[in-house]
């Protein structure tokens, strides 16, 4: 059903004011810094946690799976609820559901009761990630889209970086309890901000939400995200792993089919159709997948191979986020000059360099020199972030930004999972390989870390060439609201 927006409407909604946007863009920037932070600040806290209940390490992990699950799965349902019935609503009450999560997850009495909490903070925070594109889309002019959304990705790369050394800190100093409540009075600032800056765009009141297609789509991807994630520890073969990802695909395909027959769809299919989204979709997913192919291995590189200590090997670590930081607004700001395609064509490819020549690191490799090779890592993914967030709302309509808000941090999510399962089991079964030729342990871990990265250098050399071949997106928004 086709209608056309009302005043009021968020499809009817110009870019805000001058001063306006610029406040937008504070609330959000809250938003997506205290969901970074969260994301990595609660992996530094994980082996205190096991200690505290006398877990073991597969219990204990399902702190991060279910606030990972509880994200994904709802991503593109909560950006349909903020199309029909205003960003400021949906945004506000994630801020609420996030601190209420996180005051539950602080307090939690047992392991149980904190899966549990984590799975309603990773409610809160699949509202706030759904919604704040879409926020930033609506309030910025096109010409100003992609400088925004570069200040948005900073803020993100930021948390991700500040987030373990401060974790640390704070479960060192205080106890991994307020690992979790420091996100309490931040949400809680976070959502009163929220409610003074926002505008409310209003209720599209004739539209229906897609209540089947939601309940399909969060149950399709919770089954195939949890068998990527159980399937090492579970095994790939194992009836579990294979009755879920079966499953899993039989609900995504029903989802198509309700798609195809909902008279208000929660995800308009004609938008697939578009080079510049779909293109722009699928690069995201490829770069989450590579860079997350290399987060999830190089922790077993630099300690287990290299010998380094913990805190050696995270000052390492840290050059890829600090290269991101370094980038990403003014990748944003050269988008909005050039068009978003040579911009993120250009960070893939650098981002496949970077990859190529960690594929090429040793065991005498410096610690100098393996900071560099981490750096081009990072500035590939800052250069090209960006710019490819811009392509795909430049590509929908203005009445669909929270759908399309909601299928790009979805990819997001989907790619980081798919990239720590294809990395682990790659891996692990290259090395099984050569151990059982008769490779030497240090050899055969080499070999099969050298491997699994070109085959992410490949991952990244196809979401180049995606990133190539789509057009510019420049005005294609506005020019979608007619069909929207």
């Amino acid at each position: 059903m086709r209608e056309t927006p009302a005043p009021g409407d968020p499809a009817a909604r110009r870019p805000a004011g001058a001063g306006e946007k610029w406040f937008v863009l504070g609330v959000v920037g809250v938003g997506t810094f205290m969901s970074a932070l969260d994301g990595s600040v609660v992996n530094i806290a994980i082996p205190l946690i096991q200690r505290h209940y006398g877990a073991t390490i597969g219990d204990v992990s399902w702190v991060v799976t279910a606030y990972l699950l509880a994200i994904s799965s709802l991503l593109l349902a909560f950006g349909r609820l903020g199309d029909m019935w205003g960003y400021k609503g949906v945004y506000s009450a994630g801020y609420a559901v996030f601190g209420a999560g996180s005051l539950l997850s602080g307090l939690a009495p047992d392991l149980g009761a904190l899966v549990a909490a984590r799975a309603l903070q990773g409610v809160g925070a699949s509202m706030l990630m759904a919604i704040a594109p879409a926020l930033i889309a609506t309030s910025f002019p096109a010409a100003e889209r992609g400088r925004a959304l570069g200040l948005q990705a900073t803020l993100t790369y930021a948390g991700l970086t500040v987030g373990p050394s401060l974790g640390g800190w704070i479960a060192g100093r205080f106890g991994w309890h307020w690992v979790f409540l420091v996100g309490v009075p931040v949400s809680a600032a976070g959502g009163l901000l929220a409610l003074a800056v926002l505008k409310d765009g209003g209720r599209r009141v004739r539209q229906r939400f897609d209540l089947p297609g939601a309940g399909l789509l969060a149950a399709g991807l919770t089954a195939i995200l949890l068998a990527l994630s159980r399937g090492e520890t579970w095994g790939w073969r194992s009836p579990a792993v294979t009755v879920l990802l079966a499953g899993g695909g039989l609900l995504l395909a029903l989802f198509v089919v309700q798609e195809r027959r909902a008279a208000d769809p929660m995800m308009p299919l004609w938008l697939l159709g578009r080079p510049a989204f779909a293109g722009g979709v699928a690069a995201a997913y490829l770069q989450y997948t590579v860079v997350f192919m290399l987060t999830f291995l190089l922790p077993f590189y630099l300690q287990g191979l290299r010998g380094l200590s913990p805190q050696q090997a995270g000052a390492v670590m840290t050059a890829q986020p600090v290269a991101m930081v370094a980038v990403a607004a003014a990748s944003g700001w050269l988008s909005d000059r050039v068009g978003s395609r040579l911009p993120a064509t250009a960070g893939m490819a650098a981002l496949g360099a970077g990859l190529w020549l960690m594929a090429r690191a040793g065991i005498q490799t410096s610690p100098g020199d393996l900071m560099a090779r981490l750096g081009l890592v990072g500035l590939g993914s800052g250069l090209f972030t960006a710019p490819n967030n811009s392509a795909i709302l430049g590509a929908a309509p203005r009445d669909r930004q929270g759908v399309a808000s909601g299928l790009l941090a979805a990819a997001r999510n989907v790619g980081m999972v798919t990239g720590v399962a294809l990395a682990g089991s790659l891996f692990a079964f290259l090395r099984g390989r050569l151990l059982a030729a008769g490779a030497d342990p240090g050899g055969a871990f080499l070999a099969a870390f050298r491997a699994t990265v070109l085959v992410a250098v490949g991952l990244a050399a196809a979401g180049a060439l995606l990133s190539l071949l789509r057009p510019d997106t420049e005005g294609d928004g506005r020019r979608g609201e007619a069909r929207g």
